[in-house]
């Protein structure tokens, strides 16, 4: 362990109380698909079913794989219009779930040695503010400084306007710069999915190939991961697909939600454009909280220590309550990947809503909406409604 990473572990707070029970989870529970029992499935059931109406969604697919047994399926309508339900085995896009990936390639390549956390992102790409301060270890667990492009006047006013428009993430990047830093490096926590581009930057630059190839050879085939993708440009998911809604544009009225299926993906790039469907998810899910098939036992321990602060957030991953993991939320579309390192417990939630429901404020709800519950986006709800019944706490945290 480097001296970056001695202090950063020092000033960690405790969130996985029992690192070792993860890191020891036998490998042979990992693709356990003989079938929960009847009383688990039958709560599971009820719990999705008694949430459903209150989120967002048309549709939800949840997914729970445990030392006991799995269990999943589909709740509602896949497609609006046609009324189609939604079924396990669709693909969804999972948005910011993909930082998790981007962050494992950051920590396989430091396990190779190949770059270092406590490398300056000045030393692979010029021009960031702060940069000859700010390490890969600051962007991996957003504590850079650097704004997110998100928060950009300009890049909301176009992408809101011009959906379809892709975005190099050299622009995503110069977006940020703009309005950067907010803060000094390591000093404030702020989520910023610039952080996570330009770890993709560097992954690129490292290896000398493009993130999706990364992507694959260190991840999609060593977990054999068939149905997830990266799209790239390509606005199409591979189908069986669920058809997602939106209110994120001007031409979106509560009433009339968009279809944001084919929505450009490019402007989420290494922060949030990889398609996947529930079983990969929960292969996914496992091997993210046990290390088993990405990172070696010392590597894997360093991220389940990683963890800081009141938001628990570590290296391009989020703890609460033992459960480790990621959320996700994209036009159309959020996801919830959570690890239980207490229960070898995973959990999955797609839905094909973007939409908060609840007392959300000045957000925009529809005009179904219930009243008199907690905002929360639609795969929250959900997790949260099972949560519970698998030994674990609900997550309090909606930020995707």
């Amino acid at each position: 362990m480097t001296a970056g990473s001695m202090e950063a572990a020092s000033a960690a707070q405790t969130c996985v109380h029992n690192v070792e029970r993860a890191l020891s989870a036998p490998a042979s529970d990992a693709a356990n698909t003989q079938a929960l029992s009847e009383e688990i499935a039958s709560k599971l059931d009820a719990a999705v079913t008694a949430a459903l109406p209150q989120s967002a969604a048309p549709g939800v697919i949840v997914g729970v794989r445990t030392p006991e047994g799995a269990w999943k399926k589909g709740f509602g309508i896949a497609d609006p219009e046609t009324g189609a339900p939604m079924e396990p085995g669709m693909h969804t896009r999972i948005g910011s779930v993909t930082k998790t990936f981007t962050g494992t390639i950051i920590l396989k390549l430091a396990e190779d040695g190949r770059l270092s956390l406590d490398d300056t992102i000045a030393e692979y790409v010029p021009g960031i503010p702060n940069g000859e301060k700010i390490t890969l270890r600051h962007l991996a667990n957003m504590t850079s400084g650097i704004a997110s492009y998100t928060a950009s006047e300009k890049f909301v006013e176009l992408y809101l306007t011009e959906p379809g428009v892709a975005f190099p993430p050299e622009t995503l990047v110069q977006y940020a710069v703009e309005i950067s830093p907010i803060f000094e490096p390591g000093s404030q926590y702020d989520y910023s999915n610039t952080n996570t581009i330009l770890l993709g930057m560097v992954i690129e630059k490292v290896t000398g190939q493009p993130v999706e190839t990364a992507l694959r050879t260190m991840i999609f085939e060593p977990l054999d991961l068939e149905n997830t993708f990266w799209p790239g440009k390509q606005t199409e998911i591979p189908s069986p697909y669920a058809h997602g809604i939106t209110l994120q544009s001007y031409a979106a009225t509560p009433e009339a939600p968009l279809n944001a299926t084919n929505w450009n993906p490019a402007s989420l790039w290494a922060a949030g454009e990889i398609i996947s469907d529930i079983d990969d998810l929960l292969t996914y899910g496992r091997a993210l909280g046990t290390g088993q098939g990405l990172l070696k036992a010392a590597s894997q321990e360093e991220r389940l220590r990683s963890f800081q602060g009141p938001e628990a957030y570590g290296l391009a991953l989020r703890c609460t309550g033992e459960w480790v993991g990621h959320t996700g939320e994209v036009p159309g579309y959020t996801t919830v990947v959570y690890y239980n390192t207490q229960t070898d417990t995973t959990v999955v939630i797609q839905t094909n809503s973007d939409i908060p429901s609840g007392d959300c404020g000045s957000a925009d709800v529809l005009p179904s909406n219930p009243k008199g519950i907690s905002c929360s986006l639609p795969a929250m709800r959900i997790f949260n409604a099972v949560a519970p019944l698998l030994g674990g706490t609900a997550l309090p945290k909606t930020e995707q």
